[in-house]
């Protein structure tokens, strides 16, 4: 079912209450925010890496792909930001150290545009689906309840 969200206000408190349900397994907390440009993925994350204590700016890492955020005083070591837009195929993730950081339970990463590295997301890998509705509203969607 698809929540609105009314606001960049609003969407920093859906972060942090999903952020809050969120608990380390044995390998690490991925979540996929799959959504147009301009549908809030990267407002969803900037709003979960306030809640994790995250002070400095977050910014989509669209040209350096892998952003990795130190965490102090969390159930997670590292917020882990992805952005797989620019990306032709998920062997430029593995590339990059997937296999490591994907084994790290002390790890929370979020991927925007994971429809690009689908074959290696995984199987339960929360999925969130947003939405641009108009200048200050989106929709967001839980896909998988994983």
């Amino acid at each position: 079912m698809e929540e609105t969200i009314f606001g960049a206000d609003s969407m920093v408190r859906y972060a942090t209450a999903f952020v809050r349900t969120l608990v380390p397994g044995k390998t690490a907390t991925v979540v996929g925010l799959a959504g147009d440009l301009g549908a809030g993925k990267t407002t969803f994350i900037q709003g979960a890496a306030k809640s994790l204590g995250i002070e400095e700016s977050v910014t989509s890492p669209t040209f350096v792909i892998e952003k990795i955020y130190p965490l102090v005083d969390q159930p997670f070591a590292h917020l882990i930001h992805i952005d797989a837009y620019r990306l032709k195929s998920a062997d430029e993730l593995v590339a990059l150290g997937w296999g490591e950081i994907i084994r790290d339970p002390r790890n929370v990463i979020f991927i925007e545009w994971p429809e690009r590295v689908s074959n290696i997301m995984p199987a339960d890998a929360k999925r969130l689906k947003l939405r641009f509705i108009d200048e200050k509203t989106r929709g967001i969607e839980r896909v998988s309840q994983s």
